[in-house]
This record gives C-alpha cells, structure tokens and sequence, in this order.
C-alpha cells in the first residue's frame, strides 16, 4: 500500500498547473495579407536579441505566417535591410 501524498497524483493536487494563454498571430488578428521583406520593424518584432528567427512557440504565429516571415527576414538580410549578427 501506498503511502499517502507521494507520488504523481499528489504533486498534480499540490502544484496545479497553470493554465496556458494561448498567442493569437499577429498577421491574422491584424488582418495582414502580405508580409514584406522591406517592412523591418515589423520583422524585428520576430527576431531575437541575438538576430536569430523566434520560434512559433515564442511569437504566437500561425504556421503558414511563420514560413513567410522566416522568408522575409531571409530575404530583408540579403538585402542589407536586416543585419545577419548583432553588433
């Protein structure tokens, strides 16, 4: 017999776990058809303090959304518009 308040049961009665907000993607809610390259203040909002693309997980974008602004910041890079490291 199991002594009580061991075990998986227990820890999920003590710690309850905390309820996830769900991210709503910025392109749709903002009703935004095309992502641009040239727009970089936007892409910015994307991109991680070490220049590195964010994850979905992190940005709340809906995946079609993510493979355009993943292309867009590919593309603003080799056009001198975003920087490849940071300074």
């Amino acid at each position: 017999m199991k002594p009580k308040g061991k075990g998986k049961d227990a820890r999920q009665a003590i710690k309850p776990m905390a309820e996830k907000k769900s991210k709503m993607c910025y392109f749709c809610v903002q009703n935004i058809q095309d992502v641009s390259a040239r727009d970089t203040m936007t892409l910015r909002r994307f991109i991680s303090s070490f220049m590195k693309i964010a994850p979905r997980r992190r940005t709340g974008l809906c995946a079609a959304h993510q493979r355009k602004v993943a292309r867009a910041i590919k593309v603003s890079r080799e056009l001198s518009l975003l920087p490849y490291v940071a300074e």
